[in-house]
């Protein structure tokens, strides 16, 4: 037999594993997994029962405040056409009523919030997340589960549902909380921008906001993007809405790329402006900004301060 020809495919295969050993690379999604901590505490979504009472009607009305505690952007809703289930006295009754969710929005993590705008017959509405049982009342150990179904970090508008998780928020209500402190309920580190700060978009443009101002209906925002490419490109943020001191997104949501956008010639800038409608009345704002980055229509979270607006 040839030793030429056993040594030369010997070789070949040696070489292989050795390389592989040194330089493979998993595929996107196989990587090595988080490792569980003992202990640590889940990271899901909370809510906190700010009132009980009666609806016109008469029937039982809970006031909820949702918090997201996952640890990401996310967004949320309670599962649909699936009523909350009261349980007093050793017995369960549905709860059909049930406005709990971020409106469409991602909330930014350590944040709290109770209701969100929404369009209905050409005008925009607050919708204050509640649910009501009817017929029903609160005993004394009452208590209140709705199931949910959230999306949790970079929004990929191919592909809106992923990263889904869903889970059940345990509400007691006995335990009324009615002096809560919005939006912000645990700060995290490094997660509110400066108005002002330079965020990079897709193919290193860059986002900036130039200038807040407030308006007799709410804020009028000027944005900038500066493309340093050298093709002419568009930056889609949407219609960014605003959170402020009431707890409510102010800020009908819709698919961020649907909102019209400059096109931004290559190595220049291009300013458009931005409206929401807000009170008066509220202060303390932060955008809860979404900006195109990495891939088409795949965005990155930002929150912006302007609370002293």
């Amino acid at each position: 037999m040839n030793v030429r020809k056993i040594l030369v495919p010997a070789l070949l295969a040696y070489a292989f594993f050795t390389f592989a050993c040194v330089y493979i690379v998993l595929p996107e999604g196989l990587e090595t997994p988080e490792a569980v901590v003992e202990g640590a505490a889940p990271k899901i979504w909370s809510a906190v029962v700010t009132n009980v009472g009666k609806s016109d009607s008469g029937d039982l009305h809970i006031d909820i405040t949702i918090q997201n505690e996952t640890g990401d952007w996310s967004t949320m809703h309670a599962v649909p056409e699936k009523p909350a289930v009261l349980t007093a006295d050793g017995k369960t009754v549905n709860c059909d009523t049930v406005f709990v969710g971020t409106g469409g929005h991602r909330l930014a993590p350590g944040f709290q919030m109770r209701g969100y705008t929404v369009e209905k017959e050409d005008a925009v509405e607050t919708q204050l997340l509640y649910v009501e049982c009817k017929g029903a009342s609160a005993a004394a150990g009452a208590t209140l589960s709705i199931e949910y179904a959230s999306f949790g970090g970079e929004l990929d508008d191919y592909d809106p549902e992923a990263n889904k998780t869903e889970g059940t928020l345990e509400l007691n209500l006995d335990e009324v909380v009615a002096d809560l402190t919005y939006p912000i309920v645990v700060p995290v580190d490094g997660l509110i921008q400066d108005a002002g700060a330079s965020i990079t978009a897709l193919s290193e443009n860059v986002i900036t906001l130039l200038d807040v101002q407030r308006t007799d209906t709410g804020f009028q925002f000027n944005w900038q993007n500066f493309n340093p490419s050298k093709f002419a490109l568009k930056t889609h943020i949407g219609t960014p809405p605003v959170i402020g001191a009431d707890g409510i997104i102010y800020g009908v949501y819709e698919t961020l790329d649907m909102v019209s956008v400059p096109i931004t010639p290559a190595k220049e800038n291009m300013e458009w402006t931005t409206e929401v409608s807000v009170p008066q009345d509220v202060k303390g704002f932060y955008i809860l900004l979404s900006v195109e980055s990495k891939k088409p229509r795949t965005y990155l979270n930002y929150a912006i301060d302007i609370s002293d607006k």
